[in-house]
């Protein structure tokens, strides 16, 4: 595969508007009622929320969530179209905050949509993307959160190389790991293009143009510690399941294998929650099942969503359902 393309698999191709992914089997997994209490954990540029309120009865209503000032802008301006719409500026680790701010208590869906939007891709002086040039950034909330400049001028060899590592599965994290330092310990990192062309020549050879962009695991890992984004993850997603009422739905969309593995990983934790040795003939833990799943092995776009949307290419959904009636919060 043509490494320019590959890119765009998760939100890099400039020339594309954002275009909500998996945006029927999204909005169809979580509204099972047209008059229930919905939550749009992830706003972005608010395609699934409109796709929601679309779907919600007069007596319907959503709240959403986002992290970055401009998303939360465009999201006022929904407020001011629908009245069965609220928009809160909290990373979605907050959804409890935005849950009592809203004044509810359980819900009947709540959504998550992973990753960075197009617009946010697509802004130079947003700092995600290396095919624009921009500043060391990266930040969801660039109004409270440390840019990624900041961050690498205190991080020791040793972490830089398992951040990589494991936020990008990069198989040459130590030598990328070494030369990003060395480079901003000599003044010679200033922007996204001096990280991309780092990253470039830190691999051998022959893995410069086979595959994907040899920097597209870097950003990724990078963007992800910046964002703290698996802490996040964690607990919005067990914030979500403890706030759904019974037969309530959670859905999320991932975008890389990371962050599928953790979601199925903390959703399955509820599904089959027993602590008991496997050589028990009975349960003796007490633990039981608050959640089941609706569909657990992701669904993927079609070819004609990806088609149409590249950016959707490496989308995954996973469905899960409450089943329990009374939950201590």
């Amino acid at each position: 595969m043509d490494w320019i393309s590959d890119v765009s698999n998760h939100g890099q191709d400039s020339h594309k508007e954002h275009i909500p992914v998996l945006a029927n089997e999204f909005v169809d997994a979580l509204c099972i009622n047209p008059d229930g209490l919905y939550i749009d954990a992830t706003f972005g540029r608010g395609g699934h929320s409109r796709m929601l309120l679309n779907r919600l009865s007069s007596s319907g209503q959503l709240i959403a969530l986002d992290r970055d000032p401009d998303a939360v802008a465009e999201g006022k301006r929904l407020e001011v179209e629908d009245p069965r719409f609220r928009i809160f500026h909290y990373d979605f680790a907050s959804l409890e905050m935005a849950i009592d701010d809203a004044g509810w208590d359980r819900v009947t869906g709540i959504g998550f949509d992973l990753g960075v939007s197009s617009p946010q891709f697509d802004r130079a002086d947003r700092g995600f993307s290396f095919q624009h040039d921009g500043p060391l950034d990266m930040r969801m909330d660039f109004e409270h959160d440390q840019p990624l400049s900041r961050k690498l001028k205190n991080v020791s060899e040793k972490e830089l190389i398992h951040v990589i590592r494991e936020y990008g599965d990069e198989r040459y994290a130590g030598r990328i790991a070494k030369t990003i330092l060395r480079a901003v310990n000599s003044g010679e990192m200033n922007s996204t293009r001096d990280l991309e062309n780092i990253c470039f020549h830190a691999v051998p050879k022959q893995a410069r143009y086979s595959g994907s962009h040899p920097a597209t695991r870097t950003f990724q890992a990078l963007r992800i510690w910046v964002n703290d984004e698996y802490a996040q993850i964690k607990e919005g997603v067990r914030s979500a399941m403890k706030h759904l009422l019974p037969g309530g739905r959670l859905a999320v969309i991932s975008f890389h294998s990371g962050e599928d593995r953790r979601i199925r990983d903390i959703i399955e934790e509820e599904v089959h929650p027993c602590t008991c040795p496997p050589q028990f003939p009975l349960c003796v833990c007490g633990r039981t099942a608050s959640m089941r799943w609706i569909q657990k092995k992701p669904l993927r776009p079609s070819e004609e969503e990806i088609a149409i949307n590249p950016r959707s290419r490496s989308s995954m959904l996973r469905i899960a359902e409450a089943v329990v009636v009374d939950r201590a919060l």
